[in-house]
């Protein structure tokens, strides 16, 4: 028992040393002018294709420059550059027993032009009353058939946001597979359907997006790799709000993003990783995750022992302050792993407190999840009370920047292990197709 309480001391006392050290390298006025930066009116609200994401991927450059980090393997410089299809609807027409619909009442997804005017052409799916619309929306997305999906009037509020998603078209990557299938989403009330048209067109152009990463070299073990992650996209200029149109994403994510900066600095300090550190900022995470997606195409997952992608920590948690949620926390021991780094500190990292929301594949830790790497979204975000996300209300003012630094330097303290190779999480299942 006396050993026990020694080493018991002795362990705390190694982590209070390491505390002190990361609170004075991980510095709140660094925090705060990087989130401020990122999430000022300047940038526009970062949306992908647009200056302000130009503006906010120089931004980033500047700082791993600053901060020292080498490039990937095969990057000229810090930008993972490819290229994107982007379609742009030019008409969509929707005729349902003869009548046209309003354009108001109609959404629709599809990477091509298309017509249809038999009722073979699609399966009709009728969203009544008492369903669930969000449920059927997901359902839709991920059926791969071609719906006529007929939303009654009482959804009107949620079919604004349904065809909001649709209205800019669609993006795929460039030589990627082009979906065949159409999802065509109208709002009103149709007893008995005969026959219904649909007459789709759309525009195509290439358009270019690039992650913005760096490395710190690992000194015994460069061929394993642990990622920091974060996304520096958001909407941009949305639908105004008291004369503000501006949507800053300073929490979403913002935040994430000067989590990793200030995770690069930290390390770079150290200079004694084991493994091979990735510091990255992911683009059009907002449309559809492609920047991890292609990110995910460049590393070979066996070699990625770990991803600790950091998403909204901008205000304290459901649990308090000192804590942060971890996605997927059941699927590896990445979680206790990290709590374990934590021992006699105040900070505690809990599972995932919101699963209907579905959020370990609703992040850019996805994109490696799905391949079987113990790759995790850390956050603090309360999704079910945030009334400012994806909003024009997600500014700087709005945050917690202690909150904000507490949990980096919590990420800091809890990779140690993982960063250092004495710790390898376990794999998780790979997300069968």
């Amino acid at each position: 028992m006396k050993k026990l309480l020694i080493a018991g001391a002795m362990l705390a006392l190694s982590a209070g040393a390491f505390a002190q050290d990361v609170d004075k390298m991980i510095k709140q006025e660094d925090v705060g002018r990087i989130i401020k930066t990122l999430s000022a009116d300047d940038m526009q609200g970062r949306a992908t294709f647009t200056p302000g994401i130009e503006k906010a991927a120089q931004f980033i450059e500047s700082e791993y420059k600053q901060i020292g980090l080498q490039s990937m393997e095969g990057n000229s410089g810090y930008r993972q550059n490819f290229t994107m299809i982007k379609t742009a609807p030019v008409k969509a027409e929707v005729s349902i027993n003869g009548v046209p619909v309003a354009a108001e009442n109609i959404g629709i997804r599809g990477d091509q032009s298309f017509n249809w005017n038999k009722l073979e052409d699609a399966e009709i799916v009728k969203v009544t009353p008492d369903k669930d619309l969000r449920k059927e929306y997901m359902n839709a997305i991920r059926g791969g058939k071609n719906l006529l999906v007929l939303i009654d009037p009482k959804f009107s509020g949620m079919f604004k946001r349904v065809r909001g998603s649709t209205a800019g078209g669609s993006v795929a990557f460039k030589g990627g597979e082009t979906k065949k299938t159409a999802l065509v989403f109208v709002l009103g009330t149709f007893d008995d359907v005969k026959s219904f048209t649909v007459n789709y067109e759309v525009s195509s152009k290439e358009l270019p997006l690039f992650n913005v990463a760096g490395i710190i070299p690992g000194k015994t073990k460069p061929n394993e790799y642990v990622v920091f992650s974060g996304h520096y996209d958001h909407l941009g200029i949305i639908a105004p709000v008291k004369g503000d149109s501006i949507a800053n994403g300073a929490d979403d994510d913002a935040s994430g993003t000067t989590a990793v900066i200030s995770l690069a600095r930290y390390y770079k300090k150290l200079n004694n990783n084991a493994r091979t550190l990735v510091f990255v900022a992911f683009t059009a995470e907002e449309i559809g995750e492609f920047g991890s997606q292609y990110f995910a195409k460049t590393v070979d997952p066996d070699k990625v022992v770990a991803m600790f992608n950091i998403e909204m920590i901008g205000k304290a948690s459901k649990f308090g302050e000192n804590s942060a949620f971890i996605t997927g926390f059941e699927r590896s021991d990445f979680g206790p792993i990290l709590q374990k780094n934590l021992e006699g500190t105040a900070f505690k990292f809990y599972p995932d407190p919101y699963p209907a929301e579905d959020l370990f594949y609703r992040s850019d830790n996805a994109s490696l999840a799905k391949v079987g790497v113990p790759a995790h979204t850390i956050s603090t975000d309360q999704i079910d009370i945030d009334k400012l996300y994806h909003t024009v209300g997600d500014e700087f003012s709005t945050l917690d920047v202690n909150n904000i630094t507490s949990t980096i330097r919590a990420i800091a303290l809890s990779s140690r292990t993982i960063v250092a190779g004495t710790d390898t999480p376990k794999r998780v299942a790979k997300l069968e197709r």
